[in-house]
């Protein structure tokens, strides 16, 4: 049985996500079941298509509509967004309860904080009530005090430079 414990990813770089899907596709290599349920993500993207081949070993969730960026949305819109995100949440709290996977990764649990989808209280009670045998991953920028604190591991990801400060978008297969 896994010896559980909480690991964070957050910092303004690039590579939280993908950190997290690293470490999911160590632990499916060793026969663990990797559950990522993502946040605020509705594109498609290829780790969708690569965990998809590791048949159920490592599955993604994601219970949101394709919207766009947060920052675009209407109120109505961030209204919806708000309902997925607790649903999401929600689907977590039950994977965790009935320990359904040996790894569970909440990405971009951090900006469903800090845009109000979902209380800080939450994600920390979430924490707290972890089941022992279960790795939890968190990602996403800005990670509270309170998170970190009761983490066993954080890594901070700092951005030096980035393509968009120069005007290049997102590549595929690369950025998503």
């Amino acid at each position: 049985m896994l010896n559980g414990m909480v690991q964070v990813y957050t910092g303004d770089g690039k590579g939280k996500t993908t950190a997290a899907i690293g470490q999911g596709i160590r632990s499916a290599g060793r026969g663990l079941k990797v559950y990522m349920i993502q946040f605020l993500k509705s594109l498609d993207t290829g780790e969708l298509h690569a965990c998809e081949k590791l048949g159920g070993y490592f599955r993604i969730f994601r219970f949101e509509k394709e919207r766009g960026f947060f920052w675009t949305l209407d109120e109505e819109q961030k209204k919806e967004l708000k309902q997925e995100v607790n649903q999401a949440f929600e689907f977590a709290v039950k994977v965790m309860q009935n320990r359904e996977c040996d790894v569970l990764i909440l990405d971009e649990i951090m900006a469903a904080i800090v845009n109000n989808l979902i209380s800080e209280q939450q994600v920390c009670d979430f924490i707290k009530s972890k089941s022992e045998s279960v790795e939890l991953i968190l990602t996403g920028r800005n990670a509270p005090a309170a998170i970190v604190e009761l983490a066993d591991y954080v890594s901070e990801i700092h951005s030096v430079k980035h393509p968009m400060d120069k005007g290049i978008s997102a590549r595929i297969g690369i950025e998503y």
